[in-house]
């Protein structure tokens, strides 16, 4: 087993173990998907990549981070990722929609404004969190039990958009300080009812999504989630790995196929604790103690390091994220580099 060893979840096969992780792209009007994110996404599927994941992509217009980000609650949205998935799947490479909700980490200008919180003459709109607070210079209030079931079909409608514009797989984003995060770390929730105060309560959003979602879309499809592994903050409220072992069990038990191990959200991570691969030990950690797939994410830049996650059965899938950036190609140079055979775009062969 290697690289670029096939792998299938359900009834999804992937060629080889390479992954494009998320990344905003913040390119998009309207929540709509460009010629961008067409020559984005479409090029690292032409370099080789077996898994392409959208960035995150609002169920809600309330969902959004920026007015530049990608959306998935209407049909013009839905459309527009029709043209980027089938020439994803031309170049036998599979796609999957990261379904997503910013929560209290909205309302904000794009980046080149350094992401402040737009004015009112700019578009901002209120934000919602599992608890009233203040993200960053954006005051988020309390969503009430009722506006939870709301969100709730938004992320079904967006699955089955999804599931219409012929993308493989969906992955719910509970990661990186967002509404699903904000819910099961205690560092953010600070509810009172069934969706606070204990472990079981706090998880209790994103369980019930998955539970939905699931139902909702085939049973031939697989159900991914990211999650934080740990929130980077030494406080008794912090999420911790234990605890998202604990998660990934009850997620397991409830039809979802993947993890994605990341960390962090809601703080600047010490970078002492930052250097190659250093988030594999989650992926380690959550694949031995449920026996779920899993994926390994941060700082991975190497052929040869990415090989090894996979012969060590650090994790199963490995996800690429800035050294995909830098080299769209990186799947096609990696079997160059270990010196395995892939399959190659016709049209490049005379490069190769």
């Amino acid at each position: 087993m290697n690289l670029f060893t096939p792998i299938k979840l359900r009834e999804m096969e992937l060629k080889n173990r390479i992954v494009l992780s998320p990344m905003q792209q913040y390119s998009a009007r309207n929540g709509v998907p460009g010629n961008w994110h067409l020559v984005h996404l479409g090029s690292r599927a032409v370099g080789g990549a077996a898994l392409i994941l959208t960035e995150c992509t609002a169920v809600s217009q309330e969902g959004l981070a920026t007015l530049s980000d990608v959306g998935i609650w209407n049909d013009e949205q839905k459309n527009a990722w029709k043209n980027i998935v089938d020439f994803v799947h031309e170049q036998d490479a599979k796609i999957g929609m990261q379904l997503w909700h910013s929560g209290g980490k909205g309302s904000l200008k794009h980046p080149n404004e350094r992401m402040k919180p737009l004015t009112k003459e700019e578009g901002a709109w209120t934000v919602k969190s599992s608890s009233a607070q203040d993200f960053n210079g954006v005051l988020a209030e309390e969503l009430t039990v009722s506006e939870i079931q709301e969100l709730k079909v938004k992320f079904v409608e967006g699955a089955l958009r999804a599931v219409d514009a012929g993308f493989d797989t969906v992955e719910l984003h509970a990661g990186h300080g967002y509404l699903f995060h904000q819910f099961y770390s205690a560092v953010i929730n600070k509810r009172n009812d069934e969706y606070g105060g204990s472990f079981h309560n706090r998880i209790r959003f994103l369980v019930e999504t998955v539970q939905d979602v699931r139902k909702a879309i085939p049973e031939s499809m697989p159900l991914l989630v990211r999650i934080s592994a740990v929130d980077y903050i030494e406080s008794e409220e912090g999420w911790t790995l234990e605890n998202s072992i604990a998660l990934a069990e009850i997620l397991k038990e409830n039809g979802v196929d993947f993890i994605t191990a990341s960390g962090g959200g809601f703080t600047n991570v010490n970078k002492d604790l930052v250097y190659p691969g250093y988030q594999i030990p989650f992926s380690k950690a959550i694949k031995e103690q449920t026996g779920i797939l899993t994926g390994a994410v941060g700082m991975i830049t190497e052929a040869k390091q990415a090989n090894e996650i996979i012969v060590n059965s650090d994790a199963d899938l490995v996800v690429v994220a800035r050294e995909h950036l830098r080299d769209p190609y990186f799947a096609i140079h990696s079997a160059k580099e270990l010196e395995i055979e892939t399959d190659l775009p016709w049209q490049y062969k005379r490069a190769f």
